[in-house]
């Protein structure tokens, strides 16, 4: 009886073999293992993906939590100020401008200040 997969299933397996490199014993050279072991490399690669956006994120937010809790004003109370100005600058830059650019992020600070003391407050209306 002959054989018809041989070099197209060598080639598959090779691929897994070759993606499984540098693990170790069984991981990298047995195949039932490698292929467990390479479909859940690429599910943990996929929800890494994922979660690499949520942490940029909240690094975002520590980043300029800090820059304006050093100028006298909260988190929330600097992005609510923005909001009312009208700056329409997302947690990226913000936290560029926070790092790089202080004389600019207290411009910013300033801007949310005067629109939080023009905004009236709720006991007052």
């Amino acid at each position: 009886m002959r054989i018809c997969f041989s070099v197209a299933r060598r080639r598959a397996n090779k691929r897994y073999f070759k993606e499984s490199k540098g693990r170790f014993l069984g991981r990298k050279n047995l195949l039932r293992t490698v292929l467990e072991q390479v479909v859940r490399a690429r599910c943990v690669a996929y929800r890494g993906r994922k979660l690499r956006k949520r942490d940029f994120r909240s690094l975002w937010i520590i980043r300029i939590k800090a820059a304006a809790t050093m100028r006298g004003l909260r988190y929330s109370q600097f992005m609510h100020g923005l909001d009312l100005a009208g700056v329409e600058l997302n947690r990226k830059s913000l936290s560029q401008l926070a790092i790089h650019n202080p004389a600019i992020f207290d411009e910013l600070v300033t801007i949310a200040k005067d629109a939080l003391a023009a905004k009236p407050s709720p006991t007052q209306a």
